[in-house]
């Protein structure tokens, strides 16, 4: 929302997710257009790649776990392979080192796809491994909902400390 409300309401959440849809709308009709170009095997290699490194490890641990604890390396794991960032690392260096090709689509198609068609993007450390509301969020988003965009007392206090 904003760099000091960093959360998303369930609107903000519901637009941010239609912009990735249309980013994956776009990645698809490239992938359509370019069926007969596309070298299958490479794009399900770099489809798979991201949830095999990224979020198997952790999702199995997670299911092992007596109290769903998990080391914060699987989530390190899954914020690293889930990252457009690390997507866009990976095209370049393959359209460098292998060749520019159409089956670098995967990488987009697989992380869009899951931020507009599961809600999914990168995990904190203080949230369970799979999704599950966190007790303090489901609080702060019944008290928020009902707020109508009041300023809490320690905002207004900080507001009149710094006119003082």
């Amino acid at each position: 929302m904003d760099s000091k409300n960093r959360f998303e309401t369930r609107t903000t959440f519901f637009l941010l997710r239609l912009e990735w849809l249309g980013g994956l709308a776009v990645c698809a009709v490239l992938a359509v257009r370019h069926f007969s170009e596309i070298r299958w095997a490479v794009f399900a290699g770099l489809f798979a790649v991201i949830d095999v490194i990224g979020y198997v490890p952790g999702a199995v641990a997670f299911r092992r776990s007596r109290d769903g604890r998990i080391s914060r390396g699987y989530f390190v794991a899954y914020n690293t392979m889930h990252s457009l960032v690390t997507a866009g690392v990976a095209a370049g260096l393959w359209a460098v080192l292998v060749k520019p090709e159409w089956a670098l689509l995967a990488l987009p198609l697989h992380l869009l796809g899951d931020r507009a068609l599961f809600g999914n993007s990168l995990k904190p450390f203080g949230v369970r491994f799979e999704p599950d509301p966190h007790p303090a969020y489901a609080d702060f988003e019944r008290e928020y909902s009902t707020s109508a965009g009041r300023r809490s007392d320690a905002s207004r206090r900080g507001a009149d400390a710094v006119r003082l």
